[in-house]
């Protein structure tokens, strides 16, 4: 217990390094491609293109991961790409930046389906809730550290060329922690291979993913309309950023616990909170609406990793996270396009969407709740 609980810490400091460098990216990169005068629909559509890629492309990775056994390979190589984010200060033009943005996410599809796979395999004993809450915690700290990166220069008086330099210390940090942790992890699901096939609940499960993420209106658009509309300056969007990121982290301890005392059920938060996040957030109360999607994001990062390990078995497990990822790519991407369009044409219309796909995404948990039960 004691090896498992210390290999879920490193895996939590490699997290949170990796966590500094591309939640600090993902902080101000809305507001900085509006500095290229590119509309709403736009920005959303590549945003939600490199999610859908960063995603998609985890079902393939997650299947070669599970047949050549090579999690550590996937796991190296994903984490590596992070380096594209500092590579951000080096050019100007806004292809490029894209394209960067973009190679980042690759990296997050072949890093994610092993990275869990591993850590589902070193933590069956000690609670997967908790563990995984534990990790989404660790991580959220650097999520919380790399805004304020950017805040302290902009309001030192520096630009984001700097912002984007300074990351290429923590990423340098993360990839030796990451050996280190290769050297204390100890497995215990891997060898437990067998021919399964993943069941009814997980693509109820798989599904209600899709539409629950597709009605949250992801930060990058609200960075882009708080600067569009005037709401806060360019220096407070990441310290918004850092408060969304801390309530996500306390989220996830919290969550995880209740997780492993009533399971699936506390999952029917994320529906019902989403659409009152869509509309404080770009209503009259946007603080209150940043909480609640913290929240929210703390929910999707920890207690919706678990339950993928408890509805599929270890010799389909990174298969099982590349398949639930994917889906959760297409629901973000679609989510986050439509979102930009519609925000083009007025907000109101982007709460309806939020309470039409979040009731869709509840039905679907309601299914799997009832099909556990049998």
């Amino acid at each position: 217990m004691e090896k498992a609980l210390r290999f879920v810490l490193l895996m939590g400091i490699v997290s949170l390094l990796g966590d500094v460098t591309y939640e600090g990216s993902r902080s101000v990169i809305g507001a900085y491609l509006a500095n290229f005068g590119i509309s709403a629909l736009i920005l959303g559509f590549f945003i939600g293109f490199g999610e859908f890629l960063g995603y998609g492309l985890r079902i393939l990775f997650g299947h070669i991961a599970d047949k050549s056994k090579r999690y550590w390979t996937f796991t190296f190589l994903g984490y590596a790409l992070i380096l594209s984010i500092p590579l951000i200060a080096l050019t100007e033009y806004v292809a490029i930046v894209v394209l960067l943005i973009i190679l980042e996410r690759l990296g997050k599809a072949l890093r994610s389906p092993s990275r869990d796979a591993l850590i589902s395999f070193a933590t069956a004993k000690i609670g997967r809730g908790v563990a995984f809450g534990i990790h989404e915690a660790i991580d959220q700290v650097g999520a919380f550290l790399g805004p304020m990166i950017f805040f302290l220069a902009l309001y030192l008086g520096y630009g984001y060329k700097e912002g984007f330099l300074i990351l290429f210390i923590p990423t340098f940090l993360m990839l030796l922690f990451l050996g280190i942790a290769k050297q204390s992890y100890v497995g215990v699901e891997v060898s437990e291979v067998k021919e399964e096939k993943l069941e009814r609940p997980f693509w109820f499960y798989t599904a209600f993913a899709i539409f629950s993420i597709a009605g949250l209106l992801n930060f990058q658009l609200l960075a882009y309309h708080f600067k569009i509309s005037q709401i806060f300056s360019d220096e407070l969007i990441p310290v918004l950023y850092a408060l969304v990121m801390s309530v996500d982290a306390i989220s996830a301890l919290l969550i995880g616990r209740v997780y492993d005392k009533i399971g699936l059920k506390c999952l029917s938060l994320i529906p019902i909170l989403t659409p009152i996040s869509v509309a404080l957030s770009l209503g009259t109360h946007p603080i209150l609406g940043l909480v609640i999607l913290g929240s929210i994001i703390g929910m999707h990062e920890s207690v919706m990793r678990a339950g993928v390990a408890e509805i599929s078995g270890a010799g389909k497990r990174a298969t099982a996270y590349g398949i639930f990822n994917t889906g959760f790519g297409v629901g973000f991407f679609l989510g986050s396009s439509l979102m930009g369009y519609l925000y083009d044409l007025s907000t109101e219309y982007l709460v309806l969407f939020s309470l039409a796909v979040e009731a869709i995404a509840l039905c679907f948990l309601t299914l799997l709740l009832r099909k556990i039960k049998k």
